[in-house]
């Protein structure tokens, strides 16, 4: 059977045995909800597409740790999370510290993700302000769960916490949302 992808059980085998070829398949696979989880978290094209290749990076040089039989994206997706909320740090540290030293206010405004060109332009910049507001654990559960359609499950996996701990994180931060956006009821 010339021409059939193999299955992700079979790719991670052979990565782990040292086939670079058979982790690239992986990375394509991934790649593109890779991103968006960077950029969920960073704001910036460019920084999402270098921490997503950090988090692959990363991943392949933990591949030996990696559970076999365990779902391979929400442990992907945790290790690009979490390069991706170090940046966030890093740049938090550089900013507060070009503020001290030249004594201005550096932007942080930020482009919205793909996803949000099917809203209204005004709500689309209205909500998108709201949840970029939203704490960083917070934000990513939302996120995972509406934006990339990830399952409580998966999501959790990715934010390296129990299921419950998605479910209280997203009811919280929608209710944030709501009262941001429609204001007291």
């Amino acid at each position: 059977m010339v021409g059939r992808p193999l299955p992700e059980s079979e790719l991670l085998d052979r990565a782990r045995g040292g086939d670079e070829g058979a982790y690239g398949a992986l990375v394509e696979m991934h790649e593109h909800i890779a991103f968006r989880v960077a950029y969920a978290v960073l704001h910036d094209a460019a920084e999402a597409e270098e921490a997503a290749q950090d988090g692959f990076v990363k991943a392949y040089r933990s591949l030996g740790r990696f559970r076999r039989g365990s779902p391979f994206r929400p442990w992907l997706l945790r290790i690009v999370g979490n390069e991706a909320r170090n940046r966030v740090r890093a740049r938090s540290r550089r900013e507060g510290l070009t503020r001290r030293v030249a004594g201005a206010d550096v932007s942080g405004g930020a482009a919205p993700p793909p996803e949000a060109a099917v809203l209204e332009r005004e709500q689309r910049e209205e909500l998108f302000a709201a949840i970029a507001a939203l704490r960083p654990d917070d934000r990513l559960a939302v996120i995972g769960r509406f934006f990339l359609g990830l399952t409580d499950e998966e999501a959790a996996a990715a934010l390296g916490v129990r299921r419950g701990a998605v479910k209280m994180r997203v009811f919280r931060a929608l209710e944030r949302l709501r009262l941001e956006l429609e204001g007291p009821a």
